[in-house]
């Protein structure tokens, strides 16, 4: 009798990964077949869960069987990746659960794997429409639900990094908060995956095979051509990170630079940086918000990269008139930041992921919006630069380094939280291939009447590219 069971389950086995109906395997027609783990019960919810999937998609269970599954399928149909689930409350939450987020939260505790491209897996966040269904079959997949194992041994049970204070009115406190739950994870964890200057922010490629190292160096240079950056013009970087940028505009331009970070782990390896680089008499870095900063008519020139996502559209106004306070009449101020393609923050699957794991006080608006509150603060639009195509660069370059670094950022984060950092920026490139987000280099000069203090043409942008 064993060995007719045995022989029978093999034949389950090869019917399921067939994508057979759970009635057409035959040890389940002779009633010998014996459900391991609810098994018959996920094959049933499954294809209900994915009955309106247009592509196809491979799916292996927490008992090593595989599913092929969706309107895609057919013999030879190839797959990219393998979504392992590892646990049947994956399943039951994908239909009694009501958080947006399940399956990123099972990625994150280890109960889904995915194995093959991780690009592709990441993609499906687009079908979830999938699980909508009739009332009639979502019954039926509650029923099947119900009736699954609800325990599995051997699981990873880290729970994923998550801020627990929702940003309301980007306070300063709240902007503190947020900005060193995000940066101070590890300095050396960052450094695993950016650039040698850790320059985090999108990179500038001449071309498609530039090292990440080069694009960086080039994103640099091109930011101090834009501000045409003289020696002896006092710099200000808002937001400067671990001062990448002051310290090449200080090196390459001769100019005094000031940074502020809100990060203290930032802080501090600015400083060492600042120091190692004999830097000392020219540049400086402080921890300061941005409203903190004192002064009218101080800066010749300022450069805020990668920041202004953090402010809170309700105070761009505020932002954009503190710096137009602190930058002189000739000055030039270059605004590098990440932008919607809607207007306004609304609640989505996406929003409520950055919020959630990655950046608690992030906020974006479309590049029509951020020109006009930068028009209604008395600035005038001398040039706007999308990048798009280059942050997707920049991010794969990311998600590539930190996964042939796995093992050693485990030294510095927990699992969850390297997994929570791969899905982020992997979503994110995804993201600005698909054009949901942008990212733009705008310039600008106080408004004033007679002739403009920049060029008439671009030449000293891209003549001669570093």
């Amino acid at each position: 009798m064993s060995s007719l069971i045995n022989r029978n389950n093999s034949e389950t086995n090869n019917s399921v990964k067939k994508n057979l109906p759970i009635s057409d395997i035959p040890a389940f027609q002779t009633g010998l077949y014996m459900p391991q783990a609810g098994i018959d019960e996920a094959v049933i919810l499954l294809k209900r869960l994915f009955s309106n999937f247009d592509g196809n998609l491979t799916m292996q269970l927490w008992n090593g069987i595989t599913l092929r599954l969706g309107k895609a399928i057919s013999d030879d149909s190839s797959h990219s990746f393998i979504l392992v689930c590892r646990n049947p409350n994956i399943l039951r939450s994908m239909v009694l659960g009501r958080d947006p987020l399940r399956l990123a939260d099972a990625y994150f505790r280890g109960d889904i794997d995915i194995e093959g491209d991780f690009f592709a897996a990441v993609s499906l966040k687009d079908n979830l429409h999938i699980i909508c269904m009739s009332l009639r079959n979502r019954l039926a997949a509650i029923i099947s639900a119900l009736r699954l194992p609800t325990h599995i041994e051997g699981l990873n049970s880290s729970h994923s990094l998550t801020y627990d204070h929702a940003v309301k009115g980007h306070t300063k406190i709240e902007n503190s908060d947020a900005i060193q739950f995000h940066y101070d994870v590890s300095n050396e964890f960052y450094a695993l995956w950016l650039d040698d200057a850790m320059i985090y922010s999108c990179a500038y490629f001449q071309t498609v095979e530039d090292t990440l190292k080069q694009a960086q160096q080039a994103k640099l240079e091109h930011i101090c051509r834009k501000l045409m950056l003289k020696p002896r013009e006092i710099f200000l970087d808002i937001g400067c990170g671990w001062g990448g940028l002051i310290i090449y505009a200080a090196q390459h331009y001769g100019v005094e630079a000031h940074g502020v970070t809100l990060s203290l782990e930032q802080l501090k390896l600015a400083k060492s940086r600042i120091k190692q680089a004999g830097l000392e008499g020219r540049v400086t870095v402080s921890l300061r918000d941005y409203r903190d900063i004192e002064g009218h008519n101080i800066y010749d020139k300022i450069a805020s990269v990668g920041m202004f996502e953090h402010v809170g559209l309700k105070n761009l106004p505020v932002y954009f008139s503190t710096v137009h306070k602190l930058l002189k009449p000739s000055g030039l101020f270059l605004n590098h930041g990440i932008t919607h393609d809607v207007e306004g923050w609304n609640k989505t699957l996406s929003t409520i992921f950055i919020n959630r794991y990655i950046f608690p006080d992030g906020q974006l608006d479309t590049v029509s919006n951020i020109q006009r509150g930068m028009e209604r603060a008395k600035f005038e639009i001398a040039d706007v630069e999308s990048l798009r195509s280059h942050y997707a660069l920049t991010l794969r370059r990311w998600v590539s380094r930190l996964e042939n670094h796995h093992e050693e950022a485990l030294q510095y984060v927990n699992e969850s939280t390297y997994r929570i950092w791969r899905l982020y920026m992997a979503a994110c490139a995804l993201e600005f291939e698909t054009g949901e987000i942008g990212i733009y280099q705008i310039l600008a000069n106080k408004r004033q009447i007679g002739q403009s203090c920049l060029p008439l043409t671009r030449q000293h942008v891209y003549a001669n590219p570093a």
